[in-house]
C-alpha cells in the first residue's frame, strides 16, 4: 500500500496515511482514461444546431406559374432551395453527441487516474478543511501552505464555508466524494483531498 503524508492546514506534516491499491494502486489504463475524458466532453455538447428543410419552411404552397408554356423553368413552389426564403438542401438537425462508458470502464478510468496522481506525487492529503466564516482569503492561505496553485479539492461532506470560500479562486473547483470525475482530476495540477473523503472514496469505489 501506498503511504501519502497527512498535512494540516497550516502545511505542517501531522502523520501519515496508507491508501488502498484497489483504488490508488492500479494498473493505470490511459485507453479507458481517454476514453472517459473524451466521452465526458462530448457529453457536454448540446447538439442544438438547426436549419429548415424544404418541407420545414413556412409557405410555398402554391405552384409560382404553370408547368409549361411561360418561357421559365418549370418551378413546383417557392420554398425550394434556389428561391430566396427557401429551405436550406442538407439542413443541419440537433445531434445527440452522447458517448456512453459501462459502470466497470468508468469505475476503471477513475481508479487509473487517482493512481496517476498518486504516482506523481500530486495528491495531498490534509486531516480536516474547516472555515469559522466564508473568507476566500482564509482558502488561498491554506492552498499557500500547502504550496498548491491549481487544485481540485474533494471534501466528504458540503460544508458551504468551505465551498464558498474557495468558489472565487479561478484556479480552484470543489467537488465531493460522489462528484468526482476523470476530467477534473486530470484537469488540476494536484487534488487535494481531506482524510475523510479518502476514507469514503476508497469505500466507494475499492
Amino acid at each position: 500500500m501506498a503511504n501519502v503524508s497527512v498535512f494540516n492546514m497550516e502545511g505542517k506534516e501531522v502523520g501519515t496515511m496508507e491508501l488502498n491499491d484497489a483504488v490508488f494502486g492500479v494498473e493505470v489504463n490511459e485507453h479507458l482514461v481517454h476514453m472517459a475524458v473524451v466521452a465526458q466532453l462530448a457529453n457536454k455538447r448540446q447538439g442544438t444546431q438547426k436549419a429548415k428543410t424544404r418541407s420545414e419552411v413556412s409557405g410555398g404552397g402554391k405552384k409560382p406559374w404553370r408547368q409549361k408554356g411561360t418561357g421559365h423553368a418549370r418551378q413546383g413552389s417557392t420554398r425550394a432551395p434556389q428561391w430566396k426564403g427557401g429551405g436550406v438542401v442538407f439542413a443541419p438537425t440537433p445531434r445527440d453527441y452522447t458517448i456512453r462508458l459501462n459502470k466497470k470502464e468508468k469505475r476503471a478510468a477513475l481508479k487509473s487516474a487517482l493512481t496517476s496522481r498518486v504516482n506523481e506525487n500530486k495528491f495531498v492529503v490534509v486531516d480536516e478543511l474547516k472555515f469559522d466564516e466564508i473568507k476566500t482569503k482564509s482558502f488561498k492561505a491554506v492552498m499557500d501552505n500547502l504550496k498548491v496553485s491549481k487544485a481540485l479539492v474533494v471534501l466528504d461532506t458540503n460544508d458551504q464555508n468551505t465551498v464558498l470560500s474557495a468558489r472565487n479562486l479561478p484556479e480552484v473547483k470543489t467537488s465531493l466524494v460522489n462528484t468526482i470525475n476523470v476530467y477534473d482530476i486530470l484537469k488540476y495540477n494536484t487534488v487535494v483531498a481531506t482524510k475523510a473523503a479518502v476514507a469514503s472514496i476508497e469505500e466507494v469505489y475499492a
